[in-house]
């Protein structure tokens, strides 16, 4: 059996993410791994609302800082006291920094949740999960978003 030390889990705070987070923990309190929770700060998110008055620089870092608090929430929340954890907010592509933020802390293991999204909202939006799935040089645990009514949304 693959030893698993590190098990990085990226999330989006949507329920998809906190479905594959709860997989992720699990299998953290089964091998008694360290849990790296990352949440990535999209460039789409880098603009202010318009007539905020605000400067890019003073609202990335708001956006940042409200990450870092959620992150610390559902780790006081969700997450045994009997794991080590380690929470790490990024900006950039998604996909592109769980991948390197997987290789330089010598991840075993990605678990990541997909949303599910077929149709348009794929196209617009693309898939980190698949793309994570496609480049991490460790392996990768998708877990899929639960379906309301059974159908997938179009």
């Amino acid at each position: 059996m693959i030893p698993i030390k590190k098990i990085l889990c990226p999330t989006d705070f949507s329920e998809p993410s906190y479905v594959g987070f709860q997989s992720a923990h699990e299998l953290a309190m089964h091998f008694s791994a360290e849990l790296i929770l990352v949440h990535v700060v999209p460039h789409i998110y880098f603009y202010p609302p318009h007539g905020s008055g605000m400067s890019l620089d003073t609202y990335l870092e708001e956006v940042i800082n409200a990450s870092r608090n959620s992150l610390e929430e559902l780790v006081e929340n969700r997450v045994s006291p009997d794991l080590q954890v380690e929470t790490i907010v990024l900006q950039g592509n998604p996909a592109d920094q769980i991948v390197e933020v997987a290789g330089s802390k010598g991840v075993d293991l990605i678990v990541t949740a997909t949303h599910g999204w077929t149709g348009w909202r794929r196209f617009m939006f693309g898939s980190v999960a698949e793309r994570v799935l496609r480049t991490a040089g460790c392996p990768v645990m998708t877990v899929p978003a639960p379906r309301e009514g059974g159908e997938e949304e179009e």
